[in-house]
C-alpha cells in the first residue's frame, strides 16, 4: 500500500490552538472586580430591605463571581502548552467552564423558586425605596460588565457563559427596579416574589442551551455551522481522491475544529503527497480546518479487514 499511513498535519500557526478566550482576560478581569463589588452591596441589600427579589440578583450575582472566576481559571489553564499526557492541551477547560457555569444558574434558579413559593403563602414587607437603590446599582454594574465582555461572548463558550450570567443579572435588575416602584407606590408586596420567579423562569432555557452547547463539544460532536457531508463531498471532489472513510470532525473549544481522515488515491493521482497537500487547502479554503489528520492510501484499508 503506497504510503498507507501517511498523515498530514496541517497547521496555519500557532496561532490556530491560541483559545481565543486569552485576548478576553482583561475584561474578564474587570468584569469579575465589578462583579465583586455589587454582590457584596447586594447581599447586604437584600438583608437589610427584607428583599427576596433583591436576593434573586445577588443569588445570579453571587454565580457571576462564579463563573467569571471559572472563565478566568479555564483561560489560565488553556495556556498551558500540550504536554505528554494531554497532547491537545488544555483547550477544552473551555467547555468545561461552561458546563460549570450553567450547572451553577440552575442550582441558583431551583433555589429561588423555591423560596419565592414561601414568599406566596407568608408574605413580608419590604423596604422598596433602599430595594430600588441597590438594584440601580447592579443595572449600571452588569451594563458595564456586559459591554465589557461581548466581543468575546460570539467567539468563546466559555466567555459566553460569563455573558449569559450577566445578561440575566442585567434583566434581574431591571425586574427589581420595576418591582421596587410598583411596591412603594401601591404596596403589593407580593410582586416580589412573582419577580423573583419571572427571573428564575427567564434564565432556565437559556441556561439549558448553554448546557447542550458545553456537552455537544464534550462529546466531540461536530461544530456548529459545519456539515460533515458536505466536508466529504468537497474531499471527494479533489482531484485524485477516490475515495473517503474513518471521517471525524470535532472540536477542542468552540472554534478549534479538528478532522481526521483516511483518503483513498485514484490512480494517476500525482501521489500521495500532493493529494493530501490539495485536500488539506481545499479544507481550509471552504470551512477554516486547520487542524487536519490525513491517513492516504493506495486502496481503502477496510480490504485488510479494518471495516468504516
Amino acid at each position: 500500500m503506497a504510503a498507507g499511513h501517511d498523515h498530514d498535519h496541517d497547521h496555519a500557526g500557532a496561532h490556530s490552538h491560541v483559545p481565543t478566550t486569552i485576548r478576553h482576560e482583561r475584561p474578564l478581569w474587570i468584569a469579575f472586580a465589578l462583579t465583586i463589588i455589587v454582590l457584596l452591596v447586594e447581599v447586604g441589600g437584600a438583608l437589610l430591605s427584607n428583599s427576596l427579589a433583591l436576593l434573586s440578583d445577588a443569588a445570579h450575582m453571587l454565580t457571576d463571581v462564579a463563573a467569571l472566576g471559572v472563565s478566568l481559571f479555564a483561560v489560565r489553564m488553556s495556556r498551558r502548552p500540550a504536554d505528554a499526557r494531554r497532547s491537545y492541551g488544555y483547550a477544552r477547560m473551555e467547555a468545561i467552564g461552561a458546563l460549570v457555569n450553567g450547572s451553577l444558574l440552575f442550582l441558583v434558579a431551583g433555589y429561588i423558586l423555591l423560596e419565592a413559593m414561601q414568599r406566596f403563602r407568608t408574605p413580608e414587607a419590604v423596604a422598596s425605596t433602599f430595594m430600588l437603590v441597590v438594584a440601580c446599582v447592579g443595572l449600571v454594574a452588569n451594563l458595564a460588565a456586559m459591554k465589557l465582555l461581548a466581543a468575546g461572548a460570539g467567539e468563546s463558550l466559555n466567555v459566553k457563559g460569563a455573558y449569559l450570567e450577566v445578561w440575566s443579572d442585567m434583566l434581574g435588575s431591571l425586574g427589581v427596579i420595576a418591582g421596587a416602584v410598583l411596591i412603594h407606590f401601591t404596596g403589593w408586596t407580593w410582586v416580589d416574589p412573582v419577580v423573583a420567579v419571572l427571573l428564575g423562569l427567564w434564565v432556565l432555557p437559556r441556561t439549558w442551551i448553554l448546557l447542550r452547547q458545553a456537552v455537544h463539544v464534550l462529546m466531540q460532536g461536530v461544530p456548529a455551522g459545519l456539515d460533515v457531508d458536505a466536508v466529504r463531498a468537497t474531499m471527494l471532489a479533489v482531484p485524485g481522491v477516490a475515495a473517503v472513510h474513518d471521517l471525524h470532525v470535532w472540536a477542542l473549544g468552540s472554534r478549534e475544529p479538528i478532522l481526521t481522515a483516511h483518503v483513498v488515491l485514484c490512480d494517476g493521482s500525482g501521489g500521495p503527497d500532493a493529494v493530501r497537500t490539495r485536500v488539506a487547502e481545499a479544507l481550509h479554503a471552504e470551512f477554516a480546518i486547520e487542524h487536519a489528520t490525513l491517513q492516504v492510501e493506495a486502496r481503502h484499508c477496510g480490504d485488510e479487514g479494518v471495516h468504516d
